[in-house]
């Protein structure tokens, strides 16, 4: 008897040994290929003339699956597009809480922004002088995506096994303040130390390993336009090449990039496959760097909140204008004018648009804001002045619908102010001047309610 008891004390033990102590936070990792197989026509340049005629390196949509020790989820979802507009981002919302019992809250949609990505449903369609084909081509494409995100995030979700996660915070400095330096001059500028406006060149990072150290997801941001390139050929830009370059150094693991408050910023200099190469090194390597130094645990703890805020635009200009603009020569704003004066029906006073905000705690501290829209950079500087250092502010998430300038920049006018608003097919030529003030006081209603739920 004492034998056959010393036998089951010695196993126990050793069973005990074999077995790592169970983390609090599970994580769920998955990754799909979403290159076009036809050759559709490409998002973010209005001067393209035709679809695409090849593939640089595949696009994705990559997933990772948060669940912490309450059994409370979040989803994180990156993708190479240019960026989920509102109808998908709807559909989704629907499909993920009938599937997965997911709301708004817990789900964030993130597209990297790329320029050689494929044109989505009901996106920027007056950038493009797109044929009855080519809608019909964007429609497929769109829907089959749509099923394509949702069987992803499924596949993460079945996924969900123990895991540590951590944070830290990088920095490159590729990016430049286009509103302030002129292209052509960036090289000297540079040089001579004499670029100005402003910048947020930090690169936060979440890390996710299993129990048994290995890295399983990284998560990073960095707010710069994914816009390196411009030419025909399918391609991540420089986003792209820093996810492919951490998932070819970490086997198994996903990489997953967010793009920051970067509208106003700019990748210089540009437009060669070496250089978008060269910037996804660069920030590859930040990430790497923050990977290699103790990065601080995060508790087990995920909180979630999601608003929409209501923008109002300022009014479309006069019957007299459009036509003006609509007899003009054919471009983005002679499409939009046209379409603007075939509307049945005309608003009485100006209009507002839907606009949503999503704010994460991770943890006791972690604050991660989510806004969707091309947001320029005073925004991340401005909240994180407001709730501290360590808040992390991503935005060209769930709904791109516009640029969102900061009053700043709306009073500055030029393209993110102002024109950029009929490249987007907004019925008005400016948002209202209210526009930051509102968006500011959602994220604090936000960030109180995620503070206050311990």
């Amino acid at each position: 008897m004492r034998l056959l008891l010393s036998s089951i004390i010695i196993f126990a033990i050793a069973f005990s040994d074999a077995q790592p102590v169970q983390a609090g936070w599970k994580a769920g990792i998955a990754k799909a290929v979403i290159t076009p197989k036809q050759p559709m026509w490409m998002a973010g340049y209005g001067s393209r003339t035709g679809p695409a005629e090849g593939t640089e390196h595949d696009l994705y949509v990559r997933v990772l699956a948060l669940e912490d020790e309450t059994g409370h989820r979040g989803i994180v979802l990156a993708s190479d597009t240019l960026g989920i507009p509102q109808r998908m981002y709807d559909e989704l919302g629907k499909q993920l809480k009938q599937k997965y019992g997911l709301d708004r809250s817990q789900f964030v949609l993130h597209g990297s922004h790329t320029h050689c990505g494929p044109v989505l449903q009901n996106a920027l369609y007056d950038a493009y002088p797109l044929d009855a084909a080519q809608i019909e081509l964007i429609d497929k494409y769109s829907n089959w995506l749509t099923t394509e995100i949702v069987m992803t995030i499924g596949r993460a979700i079945q996924d969900l096994k123990p895991a540590t996660v951590s944070r830290g915070q990088g920095t490159t400095d590729f990016a430049v303040n286009r509103r302030t330096n002129r292209e052509p001059d960036v090289p000297m500028l540079r040089e001579q130390n004499l670029l100005f406006g402003p910048v947020d060149h930090t690169v936060p990072v979440l890390a996710v390993h299993g129990v048994d150290g290995t890295l399983r997801a990284v998560v990073f941001a960095y707010a710069c336009h994914n816009t390196t390139l411009s030419y025909m050929k399918w391609c991540g830009d420089y986003a792209g090449f820093a996810q492919l370059n951490l998932e070819s150094s970490h086997p198994g693991a996903v990489a997953l990039f967010c793009m920051g408050c970067g509208a106003d910023q700019n990748p210089l200099p540009r437009r060669t496959v070496e250089l978008a190469e060269a910037y996804g090194k660069r920030l590859s390597s930040s990430v790497e760097t923050v990977l290699s130094e103790k990065m601080e645990p995060i508790k087990p703890a995920l909180r979630t909140t999601h608003e929409f805020v209501s923008l109002r635009m300022q009014e479309l200009p006069d019957t007299a204008e459009l036509q003006t603009i609509a007899n003009g020569p054919p471009d983005y704003r002679q499409r939009w004018a046209a379409r603007m004066l075939k509307r049945t029906t005309k608003p009485t006073g100006p209009e507002e648009y839907p606009y949503p905000v999503t704010a994460w705690k991770l943890g006791t501290d972690q604050i991660w804001i989510t806004l969707g829209g091309e947001v320029v950079v005073d925004y991340s500087l401005r909240l994180k002045s407001e709730f501290g250092e360590r808040t992390w502010t991503t935005a060209y998430s769930n709904d791109v619908m516009a640029y969102i300038p900061s009053l700043r920049v709306l009073r500055e006018g030029g393209y993110e102010g102002q024109s950029s608003m009929m490249i987007y097919g907004l019925p008005t030529e400016r948002w209202s001047e209210e526009i930051e003030e509102r968006i500011v006081a959602t994220v604090g209603k936000c960030v109180r309610r995620i503070q206050a739920d311990q």
